[in-house]
């Protein structure tokens, strides 16, 4: 059950992300951003576009673009049918990409259909009136999203097969045992109760692992930065809403259309109330995971660009250490995010199984 809803999360995802623009600059500005990032960040304007490059989702795996460790990754994309190439026929936008007799350009991080030359023809309202494929390419961050998600199977699906044969912890599930029970006692059965927890346990896993260790990875110098994407936590938001709405009982949806114990003439705006509330609950998992991380990540990468744009050794110490003290704090932010997540997901199940007394 738990690599289905694993699995699942993984397709709601990559698709979410999919479907989303990637943001981007225009190709005059693409060309000096790859130059910045070539050279470093040694000015004002480097660093600004080292920060843009960590932030925003992109065609092509990039590494380490200084010393050229990157890899494209597939276009798919479909408009009078299906077109699927790689995106290092792009070289990073600056060129037109061509497949089946079609041309494709980036622009502002979209991709449009245009001619041999390039040619973005704008609009009345200044945008471009290309026609625009349906894009359904594998970017950065639906790849990571991929990896995190085999990854996740795979472990867990042998932490299951290990405790099959014996039911003594061994390597990684040692570490891994005290952390599923911690989210068992500590946030599923206090917030959803012992009656009804059980067929939440593999959602609430599922969320809580992967935000944590894919938090975890956007630490590294790898420029990713999945969780401080609003698609990918709205996606969460989105699915923790349906799981809430679909599970709920009579006595949710009786508090929300026929609130009792209030007069009858109050209940009708108390329902518009309540309906609205199970709307702003997911939006506000979604806004708070994609700030947090957004501005941690914002934070560090600013501090690593002044250490090139300051000469000074006193101040560069001084930035280095700051970064040491925040990237730490960084850590701690990685878990407390995901454990938050996961604990309101569960107090909002909790409230949809809940059973009450109305007498």
């Amino acid at each position: 059950m738990n690599r289905i809803l694993s699995f699942c999360l993984l397709v709601a995802l990559s698709i979410g992300l999919s479907t989303v623009d990637v943001r981007g600059e225009d190709n005059s500005q693409e060309e000096d951003l790859h130059m910045d990032l070539k050279t470093g960040a040694h000015d004002e304007n480097g660093a600004k576009a080292y920060i843009q490059h960590h932030l925003q989702d992109s065609y092509d795996y990039t590494i380490w673009h200084a010393m050229g460790w990157e890899f494209p990754l597939p276009v798919i994309l479909f408009d009078d049918g299906l077109h699927i190439f790689s995106s290092s026929r792009f070289h990073h936008g600056e060129s037109v990409a061509s497949c089946d007799g079609k041309y494709y350009k980036i622009y502002h991080g979209k991709i449009y259909e245009t001619d041999e030359a390039g040619t973005i023809t704008m609009g009345e309202h200044g945008h471009p009136s290309n026609p625009k494929p349906l894009d359904f390419s594998i970017t950065k961050n639906v790849f990571t999203i991929m990896l995190m998600g085999a990854f996740l199977i795979l472990v867990f699906s042998r932490m299951a097969k290990s405790y099959k044969e014996n039911p003594i912890p061994k390597k990684g599930g040692k570490f891994l045992e005290p952390l599923v029970l911690f989210v068992r006692d500590e946030i599923a059965i206090p917030n959803i109760g012992e009656k009804h927890y059980k067929k939440y346990m593999s959602y609430l896993l599922t969320v809580f692992f992967f935000i944590w260790f894919i938090n975890l990875v956007g630490l590294t110098p790898l420029g990713i930065n999945v969780t401080g994407n609003i698609a990918v936590t709205f996606a969460l938001a989105l699915m923790t809403y349906l799981i809430t709405q679909f599970t709920a009982n009579k006595h949710y949806w009786g508090h929300i259309f026929w609130m009792p114990g209030v007069p009858v003439p109050m209940r009708i705006p108390l329902a518009l109330i309540e309906l609205l509330g199970t709307v702003i609950k997911p939006f506000s998992l979604m806004i708070r995971l994609y700030a947090n991380i957004s501005a941690g990540h914002v934070v560090i990468m600013s501090l690593l660009a002044l250490l090139y744009v300051f000469t000074n050794w006193m101040a560069r110490g001084a930035f280095l250490g700051l970064t040491l003290f925040l990237s730490v704090i960084e850590l701690l932010v990685a878990f407390l995010q995901a454990y938050i997540f996961t604990m309101l997901t569960a107090l909002y199940f909790g409230g949809a199984v809940a059973e009450h007394d109305d007498h």
